[in-house]
């Protein structure tokens, strides 16, 4: 699995929480296609199966990301 640079993730995740509350308050055709593109994204991301899966992956890498003591100039240019 490729590992998703860390602002990407964070980015497919808030897009993924803002399509689970905008379906789970007002369910509609749109909100329910936003989610489903949202969580593909976020399983693909992760290598994941699964919403729940992806979500536990990505929290270990965020876990990861929070880890790193220092990130180098050249590091925060490749992910961005």
């Amino acid at each position: 699995m490729i590992i998703p640079a860390e602002k990407e993730l964070r980015s497919v995740l808030a897009r993924f929480a803002q399509a689970r509350i905008e379906h789970d308050v007002c369910p509609t055709g749109l909100t329910s296609r936003t989610l489903e593109d949202t969580t593909y994204t976020l399983c693909v991301m992760t290598g994941a199966r699964t919403a729940e899966d992806a979500l536990r992956t990505a929290d270990a890498l965020l876990e990861q990301y929070t880890g790193r003591t220092s990130v180098s100039r050249e590091e925060e240019a490749l992910a961005a």
